[in-house]
């Protein structure tokens, strides 16, 4: 069972944050030095494998498969302490609860997550969940996005996608593809206005992937407007409205009704993140982005959402990072030099039809980072092979792998072992 630290007590490693990375990072260190002193910081009582919820919005998951007991995923010989860090003070190498109480560590790895902004969009908190307007990136409303995916038979669909970074870039269009597939499979789609309000100027940041999303696009008659950011919902009034870029370089406003509106809402560092020694001027937080150690403090290390490394913000790439951070902060503590680097490998498995997915893989600056033959998997282009990895294989990759230090088609990619290779990871 939890229990809570007292104040000033002190661990070897402290993992603040229970999600996908902290406890991944736990199992891998301990695989690698089983009996570490290591304490999980993480408040909530249930974890979730949040790229489930995709499935779980087009009625092919149950909600229930996508959350477990968080007691049940901490490591063996891992400590839970069930509480909220509510400031890094990495100066006297300890964090501060919520409570007041102080945990003290001799090396610290910061996964906290990000914060998803719901307040951001004025009206969207008081109507997510009714009127019309849901989203996947909620446990509670993805279900009610397959019921009005079933409901509409006629009308107009919005889906948004805010200013990057978001967690899964692709997140957003796989709401819009599976909806309309649906559509299709049950000859609504003419009846049915799609459109697809981006921020960003481009449909997909990795040009490979861009041709094969476009022909879908296409397919299902999608109105693709780029540059357009959701700024409220008026969820009564079935409203949307959008900061629209015009011509001239200025902004103007326009106001969409709907009879669906699927929102991923902005998405920030958590405030006592951005608000901390550890944050770079982006609000993440500082991180080397090969080594993944903080740029200014030693001891620390930091990975998932919250660090400021320019890969995706996916499960994927935590599958990758984990042991990245494992292995180069057992060196630290060892006194070595780090050598395993991390590529900025990242996964979005973009669910464009029921039974068909584009499987985009890609590291930093957008290089492909395929992991199967192009013969049996071209990412490039839809797979019924990458269909079953998403919704058969990758959950319990996720459940039996990752969460227990696995690390199949994971393991770190390592600098040579002399002074010269490494002098740019040395502690």
């Amino acid at each position: 069972m939890p229990t809570r630290a007292a104040p000033a007590t002190t661990c070897d490693v402290l993992i603040v944050g229970g999600g996908a990375a902290g406890i991944a990072t736990a199992a891998s260190l301990l695989k690698r030095q089983p009996g570490l002193d290591i304490w999980i910081v993480e408040p909530s009582e249930r974890h979730y494998y949040q790229p489930g919820w995709t499935m779980v919005g087009r009625g092919l998951f149950r909600p229930e498969r996508t959350v477990r007991m968080t007691e049940d995923l901490i490591p063996p010989g891992a400590e839970w302490i069930r509480a909220s860090v509510v400031a890094f003070d990495p100066d006297h190498d300890r964090v501060q609860c919520a409570d007041g109480g102080w945990i003290g560590y001799r090396m610290l790895v910061a996964a906290p997550g990000l914060k998803l902004d719901w307040g951001a969009i004025p009206g969207l908190m008081e109507t997510l969940g009714r009127n019309g307007v849901t989203s996947n990136y909620s446990f509670e409303s993805a279900p009610y996005t397959w019921e009005l995916v079933q409901a509409l038979h006629r009308g107009r669909a919005l889906f948004t996608q805010p200013p990057m970074p978001i967690k899964c870039a692709g997140g957003p269009q796989k709401a819009m593809y599976l909806s309309a597939d649906h559509w299709v499979r049950e000859g609504l789609i003419d009846d049915i206005q799609i459109e697809f309000h981006t921020a960003g100027p481009v449909l997909f940041g990795v040009k490979a992937y861009v041709p094969a999303l476009m022909a879908y696009i296409e397919k299902y008659g999608v109105d693709l407007r780029l540059g357009s950011r959701l700024t409220a919902v008026d969820g009564p009034g079935r409203t949307a409205t959008f900061a629209v870029g015009g011509p001239d370089g200025g902004v103007v406003e326009e106001r969409r009704e709907f009879d669906m509106l699927h929102v991923c809402p902005p998405q920030t560092a958590p405030g006592f993140v951005r608000d901390s020694p550890l944050a770079a001027a982006s609000g993440w937080i500082e991180v080397d982005d090969s080594s993944l150690r903080h740029a200014r403090f030693e001891n620390v290390f930091a990975l998932g959402d919250a660090c400021s490394a320019p890969n995706a913000k996916t499960a994927a790439a935590v599958r990758k990072q984990a042991p990245v951070v494992a292995e180069n902060l057992l060196s630290v503590m060892r006194g070595r030099p780090m050598r395993a680097v991390y590529d900025g490998y990242g996964s979005c498995p973009l669910t464009v039809e029921r039974g068909k997915i584009v499987l985009a893989e890609f590291g930093y600056g957008g290089k492909l980072l395929p992991s199967f033959p192009k013969w049996l998997v071209d990412g490039t282009r839809p797979s019924r092979l990458a269909w079953h990895l998403k919704s058969e294989i990758l959950p319990e990759i996720y459940w039996q792998g990752m969460l227990k230090g696995h690390e199949w088609l994971a393991a770190p990619h390592h600098l040579p072992a002399t002074p010269r290779a490494v002098e740019g990871l040395r502690p």
